[in-house]
C-alpha cells in the first residue's frame, strides 16, 4: 500500500515498477524477468513471491524488520554501510542521528501505521469498508502470437479484464517468436481457450 497504492502499473522516479516497486536489477535477482514485451515486476503473484524472498534475505542480513523496511526503500547496500559505520542495527538510533534519508525515515512509520490500521480499521475511523473478492482465474499455456484483446473478444470478456489478469504482458500479447507463455484466464474458460 505504501509503496505503490496496490497498483501494478506504479512506477517510481528510480524506475521501480509494480505492486512491490522492484528496480529491474533486484527484480531479476529474485527471478522476475523483464524484456520489451514482458515485465514480471507487474505480475502480482510473481512479484509478491519475489518480495517475500527479498524481505527474508534482508531480515537474515539485518535481523530487524525496521531495517528490512528501510532497506526496501533505500537499498540494502546503503543500510549496510550505515549499520557498519554507526555500529548499530537499531533503525530509530540511525534515524535520530539523521543519517537515514528523510523519505526512508518517514517510510518506516508509514508501514507501521498501515499495519496497525489494517489490523483494526474501525479503531482508526475506517468503518464502512467494502471487501472485494479475490479475482477468480486459472492458468493456461498459450502459444506465441496470442493477443489478449483477440482472446478477450473470443471469450466475451473485456480486453481490460484480461489485461488486468495479465499485467506482466506490457504489450498485450505474447510475441510470435515465443513458443508458449502461461497466462491467467477467467475461471471456467479453460475449454473455450
Amino acid at each position: 500500500m505504501v509503496e505503490s497504492g496496490f497498483s501494478n502499473a506504479a512506477t517510481s522516479e528510480a524506475s521501480a515498477v509494480g505492486l512491490w516497486q522492484f528496480i529491474e536489477a533486484t527484480g531479476n535477482r529474485y527471478g522476475l524477468k523483464t524484456s520489451w514485451w514482458l515485465d514480471e515486476r507487474r505480475d502480482y503473484v510473481k512479484a509478491t513471491r519475489a518480495a517475500i524472498g527479498y524481505m527474508s534475505d534482508l531480515y537474515n542480513m539485518f535481523g530487524s524488520w525496521y531495517l528490512v523496511a528501510a532497506s526496501y526503500n533505500m537499498g540494502e547496500a546503503r543500510v549496510r554501510r550505515l549499520v557498519e559505520k554507526h555500529r548499530t542495527t537499531n533503525f530509530w538510533t540511525l534515524a535520530d542521528k539523521g543519517v537515514i534519508a528523510e523519505e526512508t525515515t518517514q517510510y518506516v512509520p508509514k508501514i507501521l501505521a498501515a499495519m496497525l490500521i489494517s489490523k483494526a480499521p474501525a479503531l482508526y475511523g475506517f468503518r464502512e469498508l467494502q471487501n472485494h473478492l479475490p479475482q477468480s482465474y486459472e492458468y493456461f499455456h498459450v502459444p506465441g502470437g496470442t493477443d489478449l484483446l483477440n482472446l478477450a473478444n473470443y471469450l466475451g470478456v473485456s480486453g481490460k479484464y484480461l489485461k488486468d489478469l495479465n499485467p506482466e504482458l506490457i504489450k498485450g500479447f505474447v510475441p510470435r517468436g515465443i513458443s508458449s507463455h502461461m497466462i491467467r484466464i477467467p475461471k471456467g474458460s479453460m475449454l473455450t481457450v
